[in-house]
């Protein structure tokens, strides 16, 4: 798309305000965003974890916003890139900033919820910094497992509370009566917000490290790296509880 410096700042300036800033032929989308250069300066954190070369590859971006890793992906050669969003705002940015660059990505609104009506799978599912904007964050990771991830995640969810991880590793199962290992800091933990976190009244539930973890093994999820402070790369695997654990039969439910 061929548009002039005077033409991208104005589009960009009509589509704003912007969460992802990206440089567009030298004009920036968001130049005074409040983490600096983001999420650019985030990705040089953990771009060596996933593949220079995606090839052939297939590659589904949740929440894309303004459609920074789409555009990442697309860069290194991915077949295919599937953007979607729940707003419409940030897909209108993300498709601006295809067009501007020349990358052919598809963009769709959809929830997370509804990845099962894609009907497909793909090879890399793009999660980053969504998980703690939904009210049901550990059934958005089962649809993900469930419907449309074939081979890796790539998953970021902002964290609070301890860095640690239950050393020794925990158990199989407690009695009933054991109720101290609650008290431990690394124990996993989900932090409910009921009403804002930084101004944010999407922000619902943020987990500590050891949460985090233990939600993306119990979804089918392998980590496979964890490059970044927030970042883990997986791989998918089976559900170390079996299917009927987390969809039981309509007579076991309570």
């Amino acid at each position: 798309m061929s548009l002039s410096s005077s033409e991208i700042e104005g589009r960009i300036r009509e589509l704003g305000p912007w969460f992802h800033n990206i440089e567009l032929q030298g004009q920036f989308t968001a130049p005074d965003h409040f983490l600096g250069n983001y999420p650019q300066q985030k990705f040089r954190k953990f771009a060596d974890a996933i593949p220079a070369d995606l090839t052939g590859k297939t590659v589904l971006d949740i929440g894309c916003n303004g459609g920074f890793y789409s555009l990442e992906m697309k860069r290194r050669g991915a077949e295919r890139v599937l953007g979607v969003d729940f707003d419409e705002a940030y897909l209108a940015q993300a498709r601006f900033v295809a067009e501007v660059e020349g990358a052919d990505i598809e963009f769709r609104q959809l929830s997370v919820y509804d990845v099962g009506k894609l009907g497909e799978q793909f090879d890399v599912v793009i999660f980053m910094g969504v998980l703690y904007h939904l009210r049901h964050p550990l059934l958005a990771l089962d649809l993900i497992r469930e419907h449309v991830a074939k081979d890796m995640l790539v998953f970021q969810s902002m964290q609070r509370g301890s860095a640690q991880v239950p050393v020794p590793e925990l158990e199989e199962n407690y009695p009933f009566e054991q109720t101290e290992l609650f008290d431990d800091p690394a124990y996993p933990k989900m932090h409910f917000i009921e009403r804002r976190y930084a101004n944010d009244p999407t922000n619902w539930w943020v987990p500590n490290r050891a949460g985090m973890e233990a939600m993306l093994r119990s979804a089918g999820f392998r980590i496979e790296a964890h490059p970044e402070q927030e970042v883990y790369i997986c791989r998918t695997t089976e559900r170390p509880y079996g299917a009927e654990a987390i969809y039981p039969a309509k007579g076991d439910r309570p």
